[in-house]
């Protein structure tokens, strides 16, 4: 099950207790205080990890609690630290305070990490107060208590291209054409409901990540047809491919369903309105898509390409201009959010 936003409550572990101890024993006098220190309570820790792609295991355990530590005994026995709790999620999970809604930390890339909640420190023992002045303390302090929280995961995928456009407008199709991913395809609209990603190979020693991103509605910023949850996934893409469908099955118009998605984009963010962008006409093999493929060249005042997935036409073209873009356009010029 593909989980990208789920809402969890993480409490680091208290810590140990101070020992109050004096030291008794047989033919030893005045074997003054041996009372030991508390152990750290354990620290919740978010780890960004290789191979993960869902939220779907931290979403089936809401509340993630790290162990206490152990209290200090006498002879002067510390308390055991608690191990912190780590907790694997994937690249590109983004960690929100759920009660003031600030970024704590975007886990952008393999190997982030962030500790969301403290582990309190181990109190101390009478040992710990003797001194010259104070030879028998009897003053002990208790553990502190581990932070606690609520936090919001929001899972952004990391994708190099984004396919974009109405649903029904063949991205599944091209995704499974161009990598090994197998998405669901069918002939109805809305049949990819959660992000597909795919690697595709470009010659021997080159390839780039793309995502098929569920088909968007008109209003889709405002979050109709699970807007936000479609848009949230493109917004790292350093290139967007715009797919428009030439016959689309609802009798609208391409042009209308063109500028519908530009202007959905636009409303989400306006950087992501500026992301390189390919348009192209897809389904070309059907005799609507050379006109339509003028129509949006003259309006766009640039070449649009046709291509079909089904037949292959044009995909070479297709993959020698993302490449182009992807060069022109290095990880470090992208926008994270």
């Amino acid at each position: 099950m593909f989980v990208d936003r789920v809402k969890i409550h993480v409490a680091a572990g208290d810590g140990g207790n101070g020992c109050l101890s004096f030291r008794r024993e047989k033919f030893v006098p005045r074997g003054g205080p041996d009372g030991g220190d508390g152990g750290h309570g354990g620290s919740v820790i978010l780890v960004a990890q290789p191979g993960v792609d869902s939220l779907a295991a931290v979403a089936h355990q809401k509340h993630l609690r790290a162990e206490k530590g152990g209290n200090g005994e006498g002879s002067n026995r510390h308390g055991h630290s608690a191990y912190d709790l780590i907790v694997p999620v994937p690249p590109g999970t983004v960690v929100l305070d759920a009660q003031k809604h600030f970024i704590i930390k975007d886990l952008g890339h393999e190997g982030d990490k962030v500790v969301v909640a403290r582990g309190g420190r181990g109190g101390y023992g009478n040992l710990h107060f003797k001194s010259s002045q104070n030879r028998a303390p009897r003053q002990v302090t208790r553990g502190a208590e581990g932070e606690a929280r609520e936090l919001v995961l929001e899972l952004k995928s990391i994708a190099d291209v984004g396919l974009v456009g109405k649903p029904n407008a063949g991205k599944s199709t091209l995704l499974a054409r161009l990598s090994r991913a197998r998405p669901e395809i069918a002939d109805y609209p809305f049949t990819t409901k959660t992000p597909n990603l795919g690697r595709v190979e470009v010659g021997m020693d080159r390839g780039f990540i793309l995502a098929d991103i569920p088909g968007l509605v008109e209003g889709a910023h405002a979050g109709i047809g699970l807007g936000h949850e479609f848009l949230r996934h493109v917004e790292r893409t350093r290139v967007l491919v715009h797919l428009v469908e030439a016959q689309p099955m609802d009798g609208t118009d391409p042009l209308t369903n063109y500028r519908a998605i530009r202007n959905e984009l636009a409303l989400h963010s306006e950087q992501l309105a500026q992301r390189p962008q390919i348009v192209c006409v897809s389904k070309c093999e059907l005799p609507e898509a050379e006109d339509v493929a003028k129509q949006l060249s003259a309006e766009l005042g640039a070449p649009v390409l046709s291509i079909s997935a089904v037949t292959g036409q044009g995909l070479d073209v297709l993959l020698r201009r993302i490449v182009a873009e992807l060069d022109a356009h290095p990880v470090e010029a992208s926008v994270p959010l």
